[in-house]
C-alpha cells in the first residue's frame, strides 16, 4: 500500500462525516467533502474518525469503511490521521491494526473514557494503553490530550513518560483548554532530544495558541475553514504577526458562533449547518443523542458566514 508519510505538522482539518436522513453514512458526500479539503492549498493531512465524525457512534465496520473510502478518494494527495477510540486497549489495538491495513498514515489515540474515574492517578494505565497499540501497529501515534476538568487529562509527567517510553509517539493534539498548561506542554516537548510535535486544537483562541510556536493545528472547524487556517498558519510561519492578526480578526465571528454559545457539544452540528448553507454538504444530519439546531441558531450561523465573507469555494479575498 502506497501511503503518504504523516509528520504531525501543518494544517490538519478534522473531517465531518455526512449522514443520510436515516443516519446511515453518506459515503458519496464524505468523499466529496474529503476531496474539497485535500485540494485546499496548505492542508498537510486530514483527520478522520474523530470527535467531529461522531466516532463514538460508529461501529468498527463503519470506521473501516470510512478509512477505505478516504484512502481511495484522497490517499494519494494527503496523509490520513485516523482516530482510535476504544474503552479497552485490546480493542484499540485491533482498531489500530485495521486502520493501518485500510490506509491510515497515523493514529490519533483517544483516552479510554472510563479513565475519568481516576486514571490520572495511575499513569501506568496510559502507558499500557499506548504500548498495546504500538505493538499492533507501526504507524506514528498522536496523543489526544483532553480538556482540564474532563477527568481524562493526562498529567504532564504522564505525557513525558509516554513520549519517552513509546518511540512511535510523534506528537500531541492538545485540547487542555488551559493556556498555562498548553505552554508547559510545548516547552516540555522542545526540551526533548527528539522532536515531538505540538498540534493545537484550541480553535476558539487559535491566534494566541499558534503564537506560542505550535507545529500545527487539528480542528473540526477546519472542515469549514481550512483555507483560512492555512493562511493563518502561513502567516506565523513567515513571522508576520500583523497579517496573522488581520486573518484572526476576519475569522472571529464564525469561530464565535461555532464555539462561543453553550452547549459546546453542538459545535460540530453548527459546522455541518454552515457547510449546508455554503452548498458543500447536502444535509446537517447528526446521530442521536445529538439533535438538530433551532431555526434561530441557524440564522446566527448564516449571519456569521455572510459577515466574514465565507463562500462555497472558501473565503473571499484571502490576500493580506
Amino acid at each position: 500500500m502506497n501511503r503518504l508519510p504523516f509528520t504531525a505538522k501543518g494544517v490538519i482539518p478534522a473531517a465531518l462525516l455526512p449522514f443520510h436522513e436515516d443516519c446511515s453514512i453518506d459515503f458519496e458526500e464524505f468523499r466529496r467533502h474529503l476531496s474539497y479539503l485535500a485540494n485546499v492549498k496548505g492542508v498537510t493531512a486530514i483527520c478522520i474518525n474523530g470527535n467531529v465524525a461522531q466516532v463514538q457512534t460508529l461501529t468498527p465496520e463503519e470506521q473501516r469503511q470510512c478509512i477505505e473510502h478516504a484512502f481511495d478518494e484522497v490517499g494519494g494527495k494527503v496523509p490520513l490521521l485516523v482516530g482510535i477510540n476504544a474503552e479497552g486497549s485490546q480493542r484499540a489495538a485491533e482498531l489500530a491494526a485495521m486502520a493501518e491495513a485500510s490506509g491510515a498514515s497515523g493514529l490519533l489515540v483517544f483516552p479510554p473514557h472510563f479513565m475519568y474515574r481516576g486514571g490520572h492517578l495511575r499513569p501506568e494505565m496510559a502507558l499500557v494503553h499506548y504500548k498495546t497499540i504500538a505493538a499492533a501497529s507501526k504507524l506514528p501515534l498522536v496523543i489526544f490530550q483532553f480538556k482540564v476538568g474532563s477527568g481524562l487529562t493526562y498529567p504532564i509527567e504522564t505525557v513525558r513518560r509516554l513520549c519517552m517510553e513509546v518511540p512511535t509517539i510523534i506528537g500531541m493534539k492538545d485540547s487542555c483548554g488551559d493556556p498555562r498548561l498548553h505552554e508547559k506542554h510545548l516547552r516540555m516537548f522542545r526540551s526533548f532530544d527528539r522532536h515531538v510535535s505540538m498540534l493545537t486544537t484550541h480553535s476558539a483562541w487559535l491566534l494566541s495558541s499558534l503564537a506560542l510556536g505550535c507545529d500545527g493545528l487539528i480542528s473540526g472547524s477546519g472542515s469549514v475553514l481550512a483555507d483560512i487556517h492555512a493562511a493563518l498558519f502561513a502567516a506565523f510561519e513567515a513571522n508576520d504577526l500583523v497579517r496573522a492578526r488581520k486573518i484572526s480578526d476576519r475569522l472571529f465571528p464564525i469561530v464565535d458562533v461555532f464555539y462561543g454559545t453553550p452547549p459546546l457539544l453542538d459545535m460540530h452540528t453548527r459546522m455541518k449547518e454552515a457547510l449546508v448553507y455554503l452548498g458543500r454538504m447536502k444535509r446537517a444530519t447528526v446521530r442521536p443523542p445529538l439533535c438538530p439546531l433551532s431555526d434561530a441558531e441557524r440564522e446566527r450561523i448564516y449571519a456569521a458566514i455572510e459577515a466574514v465573507g465565507l463562500k462555497k469555494d472558501g473565503f473571499e479575498g484571502l490576500t493580506y
